[in-house]
């Protein structure tokens, strides 16, 4: 009876599909046991992704989908795990100690939000369970330092690491800890590619013998120095493209898309920022800036929308306090969405080809 239980409950299971992977719930060996009692069936599944604030909605999918089984009278219970792992990047491109997976958020154009949404992204990747980092690549313009809430300036190791900051579970590094906050950076291009190259590599990530799952990597506009440094040296595991509805935004935003299509990081997806403006006083929605810009160019290039961000006064006020919308107002509307797309950019990478490099032995050939 318990093998017939396990048959059905396996079958029933690979016709249900994960709402943040958009494949079947059993994908990449995720059903990893049904243990069957006299008086119990306890399924155990384990994924590939942060579960920590969506268990109860995963674990009532899969009860739901369920319910229908003969079990005998016995009850149900569902076990959801996560084992977040290094995923495939550029080829040739070397790892970075500490790090599991790099995620790019980029625009074409200035102005469209992209630091609110990395830091809101971050945040809510460590509120589902994940271990984040985040490093603020936009050197003429680092904002993550104030948006983070974090001052001062990184310790340094014997080794000359920088420690990176942290603030509401997240580690920190920008160039905005190494340089008043109105001063200029009034650099060329290689001593920018240099300053990205120090800083992701010169700091020591895990120096809490905790590796990050996730680091996200919070651009500068455009398709300069900085981008062909990230495609080149940075081990990118997948961008994303955030832009505003309006036409003028979204040819930029085409052009980021081209870049990352050109050096082979996959886009998962188009976020849209201020894609409606929610008045303050009354909570009328009106789409200011133009209607479904990303929906667009998302059909252009066979992409995802991953999600639409209001523009609010909360959102901004909350980032100038350096407590953004995901740890200022948790339970608010805004804050569901930046969980819902974060955990669907997670998802759609756990899917994807594994990194095994960091597996392997050094191989070393001596004569004697």
């Amino acid at each position: 009876m318990s093998d017939a239980i396990t048959t059905a409950v396996t079958q029933q299971l690979q016709g249900l599909i994960d709402p943040y992977t958009g494949d079947k719930m059993t994908a990449a060996k995720a059903l990893r046991t049904v243990n069957v009692t006299d008086d119990r069936v306890t399924v155990t599944l384990v994924k590939g992704y942060p579960v920590g604030s969506v268990f109860e909605e995963l674990a009532a999918q899969v009860k739901d989908s369920l319910q229908g089984l003969p079990f005998a009278e016995r009850d149900l219970e569902v076990e959801i795990q996560q084992d977040i792992q290094a995923h495939s990047a550029q080829q040739g491109v070397q790892a970075v100690d500490g790090v599991k997976n790099i995620i790019a958020v980029a625009s074409g154009k200035g102005g469209v939000g992209k630091s609110t949404v990395s830091a809101n992204l971050a945040l809510a990747l460590a509120a589902a369970g994940a271990s984040v980092a985040v490093l603020d690549a936009d050197i003429y313009g680092p904002s993550q330092p104030r948006m983070l809430g974090v001052n001062g300036k990184p310790d340094a190791l014997d080794n000359k690491m920088l420690v990176p900051m942290q603030n509401h579970g997240i580690k920190i590094m920008s160039i905005g800890f190494l340089v008043e906050e109105d001063t200029p950076m009034i650099w060329r291009g290689p001593m920018v590619t240099q300053a990205l190259e120090q800083m992701l590599r010169g700091t020591a990530w895990n120096m809490d013998d905790a590796e990050v799952d996730y680091m996200i990597i919070d651009l500068p506009p455009g398709t300069g120095d900085i981008q062909l440094t990230l495609a080149q040296k940075v081990p990118v595991t997948a961008a994303v493209i955030v832009t505003t509805p309006q036409d003028i935004a979204l040819l930029d935003a085409r052009k980021a898309y081209k870049m990352f299509e050109k050096v082979d990081v996959p886009v998962y997806g188009v976020i849209e920022n201020m894609s409606t403006h929610v008045c303050s006083q009354c909570g009328h929605e009106e789409a200011i800036f133009g209607a479904h810009g990303a929906a667009k160019m998302a059909a252009d290039f066979d992409l995802e929308v991953l999600g639409e961000i209001p523009l609010e006064l909360a959102i901004r006020e909350q980032a100038d306090s350096g407590r953004p919308t995901v740890i200022d107002a948790p339970d608010s509307a805004t804050a569901k969405r930046y969980r819902d797309i974060a955990l669907r950019i997670a998802g759609k990478l756990s899917i994807k080809k594994r990194d095994f490099a960091s597996k392997f032995p050094n191989i070393v050939v001596e004569s004697t």
